[in-house]
């Protein structure tokens, strides 16, 4: 098992959701992050003035997903994200080494089975 974490722009979200989706790739965690990189901060116009913002606004995704649909999952966030713009955003690829549902103790491969399922 894979922690897919990956870095977007905020304006991917819903397609990046929705390929994971066509893909039959489910269950993520979506947080709102803030981002210094390459480029350095955006131009922003405030009350007729230009000026730099130190961090970009971004999306953090959090997905774990078995070793068979990591290749997968990544490619199908990186053509959903992709602008071709810097700041298009990262993905990162993690060795999940344990899991454990809390609500009925299960662990590893049935736990994330569990998480992917309601009930």
């Amino acid at each position: 098992m894979n922690k897919i974490e990956t870095i977007i722009q905020p304006d991917e979200l819903e397609d990046v959701k929705e390929a994971l989706l066509k893909a039959n790739i489910v269950g993520m965690t979506v947080t709102e992050v803030r981002e210094f990189g390459r480029q350095k901060g955006q131009i922003s116009l405030y009350r007729g003035a230009k000026f730099t913002a130190q961090f970009a606004n971004m999306i953090k995704i959090e997905m774990v997903v078995s070793d068979e649909l990591t290749d997968a999952a990544v490619a199908v966030i990186v053509q959903a994200a992709r602008r071709g713009d810097i700041g298009d955003g990262e993905v990162f690829v993690i060795p999940v080494g344990q899991i454990v549902r809390i609500r009925r103790g299960e662990k590893n491969q049935v736990a994330h089975l569990a998480l992917s399922s309601v009930g």
